[in-house]
């Protein structure tokens, strides 16, 4: 049995609001359960529920994709203008946004949990922070490579 024998007749292409939405949905999702997997096999990582988890997948999710917008123009500026000193600068000032978007990061779960949730550890849990949010990073990109990797192969008709 195909798998087009199972969806409905009347199935359309998704739109791209559709598409952004499931990304985002899947992202947020994704980051959920990485950040419950720290908090349960992790005592450097502590949310007091459910819902503060799931609330602070979401704002992980944003600040994260408001980095990588920042990274983004600010390497755009520099990659406007020639010379390896342009260069150089370009990826310093990449290191510095995505090395020191963590620390505002933190602040902003701070701000919004308080000490409804933690990362303890090293230079106040900064380190613990980086961790959580790279394995984040590894897992969409897994889900991500997954998914495109069943969309390849041959079409059955």
């Amino acid at each position: 049995m195909s798998s087009e024998a199972l969806m409905p007749v009347t199935a359309t292409t998704p739109s791209n609001k559709q598409r952004l939405f499931m990304r985002y949905f899947t992202a947020i999702l994704i980051d959920l359960v990485v950040l419950n997997l720290f908090v349960e096999y992790s005592d450097k990582v502590t949310i007091d529920s459910f819902t503060i988890s799931l609330l602070a997948a979401i704002l992980l999710q944003v600040l994260l994709k408001l980095t990588l917008a920042v990274e983004h123009r600010v390497a755009d500026f520099f990659k406007k203008r020639p010379g390896g000193f342009m260069t150089f600068l370009r990826f310093f000032f990449a290191w510095l946004v995505l090395f020191g978007s963590k620390f505002v990061i933190l602040e902003a779960l701070t701000l919004a949990f308080g000490d409804k949730v933690r990362f303890d550890g090293r230079f106040h849990g900064i380190i613990t922070l980086i961790v959580v949010i790279l394995a984040m990073l590894v897992a969409e990109e897994l889900v991500v490579r997954l998914y495109r990797k069943l969309g390849d192969g041959p079409r059955q008709a």
